[in-house]
C-alpha cells in the first residue's frame, strides 16, 4: 500500500496506475450506502467501475473504512458499504476528522471524494449530480459543501448537473462568485440531473474529451486553487419528462417541510421520495446518468494522461 497522508490507503492497482502516469477516475460512495437499496447499489457500483475500465481508465472508488481514507476499494469493501447502507455515516468535510479519530466508516459525498482524490493525486472524478444551493437558502442558508470544495480543491468533477430539488439559478451564481468554470459537455444549458435542460446557461460548451482535458490542464498550469465542473446531460433515451419530475419534486419538498427534515437528511429524503413517486423510473435514470458520466470522465482522464 502506498501511504501519502498517514490516514490514506491507496489501493495497489490505483497506486501503480498513478505512478505510471496512467488515467485514474475517482468515484464516490454515498451512492452505494445512501443512494439506492442493496443489492442494486453494489451492482451499480461495480458496473460504474467496469464502465471506467472499458473507457481506458482505472476506477478508484473512495470511502472511509475503519477510519482509513480509501482511494480504491475491493469488492468486499463495496459489498460491506452496500449491505450496511444508511448505517454508514454520510461524510462531508466536517465529518472526516471525527470518523478518522473514531475509526468509523463513512460514505464519501462529492466534497470528501474530491478531498481524498486530491490527496491521492487523482485529478478527475465522476459522480451523479452535485449538491448546491437549496431552495429557500436565502432564509435557511442551506448551501452544499460541494460548492465550497469546488472552489478550493483542484479536481475536475463530471456530473449530470445539479439535482432539480435545488435552486439551480442560485447554484450557478454561487459557482460564478467562487470562480469555478461550469462547462457543458455537448450542451449550452445546465442539465438538471433527470432532465437534459434547466433553462440556465453554462459558462462554456465543450464537445470533446480532448478539449475538456486541455482546459483542465490550462487551469492547473495557471495554478488555480479550485476545481472545474463538467455537466454532462443524461442520455436522451433515459431522460425523464420534466413535468413528471417537477411534480414529484414539489410533492417531496412539501413532505420534507411537513416532517421537519433539514440539513444533510434533506437530499437522501427527497431523492428516495422522488423514486417512490415516479414508480422507480428515477432510479433507472440515476444509474444511466452515472454510467454516462463515468464514460466521459474516463475518456477525459485518458486524454489528460497523454
Amino acid at each position: 500500500m502506498m501511504k501519502m497522508n498517514q490516514y490514506l490507503d491507496v489501493a495497489p492497482e490505483v497506486a501503480q496506475a498513478l505512478a505510471e502516469g496512467r488515467p485514474v477516475v475517482a468515484l464516490e460512495s454515498t451512492i452505494i450506502s445512501h443512494g439506492m437499496p442493496y443489492p442494486k447499489n453494489v451492482e451499480t457500483a461495480l458496473l460504474v467501475e467496469q464502465t471506467i475500465r472499458e473507457n481506458g481508465a482505472v476506477p478508484a472508488t473512495v470511502a472511509i473504512i475503519g477510519g482509513r481514507l480509501k482511494a480504491g476499494l475491493s469488492h468486499d469493501e463495496i459489498e460491506h458499504l452496500g449491505k450496511a447502507g444508511r448505517k454508514v455515516a454520510k461524510a462531508s468535510r466536517r465529518d472526516l476528522p471525527v470518523l478518522v479519530a473514531r475509526k468509523e466508516d463513512g460514505a464519501t459525498t462529492v466534497t470528501t471524494t474530491m478531498i481524498i482524490a486530491h490527496m491521492a493525486g487523482i485529478k478527475i472524478f465522476a459522480t451523479g449530480g452535485i449538491g448546491g444551493v437549496h431552495r429557500g437558502a436565502e432564509v435557511t442558508m442551506d448551501i452544499s459543501a460541494d460548492l465550497e470544495e469546488l472552489a478550493q480543491t483542484p479536481v475536475m468533477v463530471v456530473c449530470a448537473g445539479a439535482k432539480s430539488i435545488l435552486d439551480l439559478g442560485l447554484t450557478l451564481e454561487y459557482l460564478e462568485t467562487k470562480g469555478v468554470p461550469v462547462l457543458g459537455y455537448g450542451t449550452e444549458e445546465l442539465p438538471a440531473f433527470y432532465t437534459r435542460r434547466s433553462g440556465f446557461a453554462v459558462d462554456y460548451r465543450v464537445d470533446s474529451p480532448e478539449e475538456l482535458a486541455a482546459i483542465f490542464k490550462a487551469q492547473r498550469d495557471l495554478d488555480y486553487k479550485g476545481g472545474m465542473l463538467v455537466t454532462n446531460p443524461i442520455p436522451e433515451e433515459y431522460a425523464m419528462d420534466k413535468a413528471v419530475i417537477d411534480a414529484a419534486i414539489e410533492k417531496a419538498l412539501a413532505e420534507a417541510k411537513e416532517q421537519g427534515i433539514h440539513g444533510k437528511e434533506t437530499t437522501p429524503f427527497l431523492l428516495a421520495k422522488v423514486v417512490e413517486l415516479t414508480g422507480g423510473d428515477s432510479l433507472e435514470s440515476n444509474i444511466q446518468l452515472v454510467l454516462n458520466n463515468a464514460r466521459v470522465a474516463a475518456r477525459t482522464a485518458a486524454c489528460l494522461a497523454k
